[in-house]
Protein backbone atom coordinates (compact mmCIF):
# COMPACT_ATOMS: atom_id res chain seq x y z
CA UNK A 1 0.00 0.00 0.00
CA UNK A 2 1.27 3.52 -0.70
CA UNK A 3 0.51 6.37 0.99
CA UNK A 4 1.11 9.81 -0.45
CA UNK A 5 2.12 12.84 2.08
CA UNK A 6 3.68 16.12 2.23
CA UNK A 7 6.37 17.18 4.43
CA UNK A 8 8.08 20.65 5.72
CA UNK A 9 11.07 21.86 7.52
CA UNK A 10 11.13 25.21 8.91
CA UNK A 11 13.57 27.22 10.93
CA UNK A 12 11.50 29.84 12.55
CA UNK A 13 14.10 31.99 13.17
CA UNK A 14 13.94 33.12 17.53
CA UNK A 15 11.94 35.84 18.36
CA UNK A 16 14.87 38.68 18.54
CA UNK A 17 14.38 42.71 19.39
CA UNK A 18 17.34 42.23 16.88
CA UNK A 19 15.43 41.33 14.18
CA UNK A 20 13.82 45.06 14.12
CA UNK A 21 10.97 45.15 11.74
CA UNK A 22 11.27 41.11 11.72
CA UNK A 23 10.62 39.70 15.21
CA UNK A 24 8.72 36.90 15.25
CA UNK A 25 5.07 39.01 16.38
CA UNK A 26 5.63 40.75 12.49
CA UNK A 27 6.56 36.95 11.04
CA UNK A 28 4.08 34.53 13.01
CA UNK A 29 0.47 35.29 10.52
CA UNK A 30 3.19 34.64 7.65
CA UNK A 31 4.38 31.57 9.16
CA UNK A 32 1.14 29.99 9.74
CA UNK A 33 -0.34 31.08 6.24
CA UNK A 34 2.89 29.15 4.49
CA UNK A 35 2.11 25.96 6.48
CA UNK A 36 -1.90 26.43 5.70
CA UNK A 37 -1.47 26.65 2.28
CA UNK A 38 1.33 23.77 1.85
CA UNK A 39 -0.71 21.84 4.45
CA UNK A 40 1.74 19.45 5.25
CA UNK A 41 0.98 16.49 7.22
CA UNK A 42 4.38 16.47 9.12
CA UNK A 43 6.49 20.04 10.00
CA UNK A 44 9.89 19.46 11.39
CA UNK A 45 10.17 23.18 12.78
CA UNK A 46 13.41 24.64 14.37
CA UNK A 47 14.19 27.54 16.49
CA UNK A 48 11.09 27.89 18.02
CA UNK A 49 10.78 28.98 21.61
CA UNK A 50 7.42 27.93 23.54
CA UNK A 51 5.52 31.37 23.20
CA UNK A 52 6.47 30.59 19.33
CA UNK A 53 4.96 27.49 19.13
CA UNK A 54 2.26 28.48 21.06
CA UNK A 55 1.51 31.28 18.42
CA UNK A 56 1.67 28.90 15.80
CA UNK A 57 -0.98 26.58 17.50
CA UNK A 58 -3.24 29.17 17.74
CA UNK A 59 -3.25 30.15 14.08
CA UNK A 60 -3.03 26.20 12.58
CA UNK A 61 -6.18 24.69 14.24
CA UNK A 62 -5.26 20.96 12.42
CA UNK A 63 -1.68 20.75 13.68
CA UNK A 64 -0.75 19.52 17.40
CA UNK A 65 2.90 19.19 17.67
CA UNK A 66 5.63 17.74 20.25
CA UNK A 67 8.97 18.30 21.79
CA UNK A 68 10.89 19.87 24.59
CA UNK A 69 13.34 23.24 24.99
CA UNK A 70 17.26 22.36 24.50
CA UNK A 71 17.44 22.94 27.99
CA UNK A 72 14.92 20.97 29.02
CA UNK A 73 11.10 21.38 29.53
CA UNK A 74 9.93 24.66 28.06
CA UNK A 75 13.20 26.43 27.97
CA UNK A 76 14.84 28.16 25.20
CA UNK A 77 14.83 26.43 21.34
CA UNK A 78 12.63 23.52 20.68
CA UNK A 79 12.80 21.13 17.57
CA UNK A 80 9.13 20.67 17.22
CA UNK A 81 7.53 18.34 15.00
CA UNK A 82 3.73 19.90 13.61
CA UNK A 83 1.50 17.21 12.57
CA UNK A 84 -1.80 17.27 11.63
CA UNK A 85 -4.07 15.55 14.19
CA UNK A 86 -6.87 14.17 12.12
CA UNK A 87 -4.94 11.93 10.33
CA UNK A 88 -1.83 10.77 12.41
CA UNK A 89 -2.19 9.55 15.99
CA UNK A 90 2.04 9.82 18.18
CA UNK A 91 2.40 6.12 18.75
CA UNK A 92 6.21 6.75 20.76
CA UNK A 93 7.74 9.85 20.80
CA UNK A 94 11.05 11.21 22.41
CA UNK A 95 13.95 13.85 22.51
CA UNK A 96 18.11 13.43 22.73
CA UNK A 97 20.37 15.71 23.32
CA UNK A 98 23.49 15.42 20.46
CA UNK A 99 26.33 14.86 23.31
CA UNK A 100 28.16 12.19 24.88
CA UNK A 101 25.15 11.81 27.31
CA UNK A 102 21.97 12.29 25.20
CA UNK A 103 19.74 11.78 27.87
CA UNK A 104 21.05 14.46 30.20
CA UNK A 105 19.14 17.74 29.42
CA UNK A 106 21.16 20.89 27.89
CA UNK A 107 24.14 18.85 27.96
CA UNK A 108 26.83 19.58 24.74
CA UNK A 109 29.87 17.41 23.69
CA UNK A 110 32.70 18.20 21.27
CA UNK A 111 33.37 21.53 19.78
CA UNK A 112 29.50 22.44 19.59
CA UNK A 113 28.37 25.78 20.89
CA UNK A 114 25.37 25.41 21.82
CA UNK A 115 23.47 22.23 23.36
CA UNK A 116 21.47 20.83 20.44
CA UNK A 117 18.63 17.95 20.21
CA UNK A 118 16.97 15.86 17.96
CA UNK A 119 13.33 15.06 18.35
CA UNK A 120 11.60 11.97 16.96
CA UNK A 121 8.49 10.33 16.40
CA UNK A 122 6.41 6.78 15.68
CA UNK A 123 3.18 7.75 13.53
CA UNK A 124 0.54 5.85 12.53
CA UNK A 125 -1.55 7.01 9.82
CA UNK A 126 -5.07 6.73 10.82
CA UNK A 127 -7.49 4.00 9.02
CA UNK A 128 -4.45 1.74 9.49
CA UNK A 129 -2.67 3.27 6.23
CA UNK A 130 0.88 2.45 7.87
CA UNK A 131 3.07 3.69 9.96
CA UNK A 132 6.49 5.95 10.14
CA UNK A 133 9.35 7.61 12.02
CA UNK A 134 10.30 11.35 11.68
CA UNK A 135 13.47 12.80 13.29
CA UNK A 136 13.48 16.24 13.53
CA UNK A 137 17.24 18.35 14.16
CA UNK A 138 19.30 21.56 14.15
CA UNK A 139 22.95 20.52 14.20
CA UNK A 140 25.29 23.55 15.51
CA UNK A 141 25.94 26.35 13.94
CA UNK A 142 29.59 26.48 15.17
CA UNK A 143 31.24 23.07 15.67
CA UNK A 144 32.18 21.08 12.42
CA UNK A 145 32.83 17.94 14.95
CA UNK A 146 29.68 18.32 16.97
CA UNK A 147 27.70 18.09 13.40
CA UNK A 148 29.14 15.03 12.13
CA UNK A 149 28.80 13.19 15.71
CA UNK A 150 25.22 14.93 15.86
CA UNK A 151 24.74 13.32 12.16
CA UNK A 152 25.74 9.96 13.34
CA UNK A 153 23.66 9.95 16.48
CA UNK A 154 20.62 10.39 14.77
CA UNK A 155 21.86 7.94 12.24
CA UNK A 156 22.23 5.19 14.99
CA UNK A 157 18.82 5.97 16.48
CA UNK A 158 17.07 5.47 13.22
CA UNK A 159 19.07 1.93 12.54
CA UNK A 160 17.91 0.50 16.11
CA UNK A 161 14.13 2.09 14.95
CA UNK A 162 14.60 0.19 11.69
CA UNK A 163 15.87 -2.90 12.96
CA UNK A 164 13.06 -3.45 15.46
CA UNK A 165 10.27 -1.99 13.50
CA UNK A 166 11.46 -1.77 9.75
CA UNK A 167 9.27 1.16 9.06
CA UNK A 168 10.20 4.43 6.47
CA UNK A 169 11.87 7.28 7.93
CA UNK A 170 12.08 10.71 7.61
CA UNK A 171 14.65 12.46 8.57
CA UNK A 172 14.39 16.36 8.64
CA UNK A 173 16.11 19.69 10.10
CA UNK A 174 18.49 22.92 9.48
CA UNK A 175 21.88 20.82 8.83
CA UNK A 176 23.96 24.19 9.15
CA UNK A 177 26.16 22.49 6.70
CA UNK A 178 26.63 22.59 2.40
CA UNK A 179 25.50 19.50 -0.02
CA UNK A 180 29.57 18.65 -0.17
CA UNK A 181 30.15 19.04 3.71
CA UNK A 182 30.50 15.65 5.71
CA UNK A 183 27.47 15.45 8.08
CA UNK A 184 25.44 15.58 4.43
CA UNK A 185 27.73 13.39 2.43
CA UNK A 186 27.77 11.02 5.67
CA UNK A 187 23.90 10.86 5.26
CA UNK A 188 23.64 10.49 1.68
CA UNK A 189 25.72 7.29 1.68
CA UNK A 190 28.63 9.06 0.30
CA UNK A 191 31.16 8.47 2.91
CA UNK A 192 31.45 6.33 6.02
CA UNK A 193 31.57 7.79 9.41
CA UNK A 194 33.57 5.57 12.74
CA UNK A 195 32.41 2.81 10.25
CA UNK A 196 29.00 3.60 10.16
CA UNK A 197 27.42 3.75 5.80
CA UNK A 198 24.15 5.02 5.42
CA UNK A 199 21.29 4.68 2.78
CA UNK A 200 19.29 7.38 3.35
CA UNK A 201 18.05 9.78 -0.23
CA UNK A 202 18.96 13.34 -0.18
CA UNK A 203 15.12 14.70 -1.31
CA UNK A 204 16.61 17.51 -3.53
CA UNK A 205 17.13 14.99 -6.18
CA UNK A 206 13.18 15.65 -6.67
CA UNK A 207 14.44 19.14 -7.32
CA UNK A 208 14.69 20.49 -10.76
CA UNK A 209 17.63 22.91 -11.22
CA UNK A 210 19.64 24.58 -8.81
CA UNK A 211 19.07 24.08 -5.03
CA UNK A 212 20.06 27.73 -4.12
CA UNK A 213 20.24 29.64 -0.46
CA UNK A 214 17.79 28.67 1.95
CA UNK A 215 19.42 30.64 4.67
CA UNK A 216 19.02 34.27 3.56
CA UNK A 217 19.08 36.74 6.44
CA UNK A 218 15.73 38.03 5.49
CA UNK A 219 17.39 39.42 1.76
CA UNK A 220 15.57 37.16 -0.31
CA UNK A 221 19.12 35.52 -1.20
CA UNK A 222 18.86 33.01 -3.75
CA UNK A 223 22.28 32.04 -5.39
CA UNK A 224 24.41 29.54 -3.29
CA UNK A 225 24.01 26.69 -1.12
CA UNK A 226 21.14 24.78 1.33
CA UNK A 227 21.80 24.02 4.91
CA UNK A 228 17.94 23.05 5.30
CA UNK A 229 17.46 19.47 4.26
CA UNK A 230 15.45 15.78 4.07
CA UNK A 231 16.31 12.45 3.96
CA UNK A 232 14.06 9.53 3.63
CA UNK A 233 14.37 5.97 3.87
CA UNK A 234 15.01 3.90 0.30
CA UNK A 235 11.23 2.39 0.29
CA UNK A 236 9.96 6.51 0.37
CA UNK A 237 9.67 7.73 -3.01
CA UNK A 238 10.21 11.65 -3.09
CA UNK A 239 8.09 13.09 -5.71
CA UNK A 240 9.09 16.64 -5.85
CA UNK A 241 10.61 19.42 -3.65
CA UNK A 242 10.30 22.59 -3.77
CA UNK A 243 12.25 25.97 -1.39
CA UNK A 244 9.57 28.49 -0.46
CA UNK A 245 11.06 31.57 -1.65
CA UNK A 246 7.43 34.20 -1.21
CA UNK A 247 7.19 37.06 0.94
CA UNK A 248 3.96 37.26 2.77
CA UNK A 249 2.23 40.43 2.79
CA UNK A 250 5.92 41.95 2.02
CA UNK A 251 7.62 40.26 4.80
CA UNK A 252 9.45 36.80 5.10
CA UNK A 253 8.14 34.72 7.54
CA UNK A 254 11.45 33.62 8.66
CA UNK A 255 15.56 34.14 7.88
CA UNK A 256 15.15 30.49 6.37
CA UNK A 257 13.18 29.34 3.32
CA UNK A 258 10.93 26.37 4.41
CA UNK A 259 11.62 22.96 2.35
CA UNK A 260 8.39 21.28 1.16
CA UNK A 261 9.08 17.48 -0.14
CA UNK A 262 5.96 15.64 -1.45
CA UNK A 263 6.61 12.15 -0.85
CA UNK A 264 4.77 8.23 -1.53
CA UNK A 265 5.34 5.72 1.33
CA UNK A 266 5.56 2.62 -0.31
CA UNK A 267 5.82 -1.24 1.52
CA UNK A 268 9.59 -2.54 1.98
CA UNK A 269 11.33 -3.30 -1.10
Amino acid sequence: MAVDMTLMTFNLRYNTPNDGDNIWTNRRDGAAQLIQEHAPLVVGTQEGYHVMLTDLQERLEAYSWIGQGRMGGLENEHCAIFYRHAELVVVDQGQFWLSETPQEPATKSWDSNLPRICTWARFACREGRGEFFVYNTHLDHIGQQAREYGAMMIWDLLNRHRSEFNLPAIVMGDLNSRPDENPIRFLRGEIEAAGRKTWLKDAYTALSGPIGYTAHEFKGLVDGEPIDYIFVTPEVDVLETVVERRMIAGRYPSDHYPVISKIQLNEER
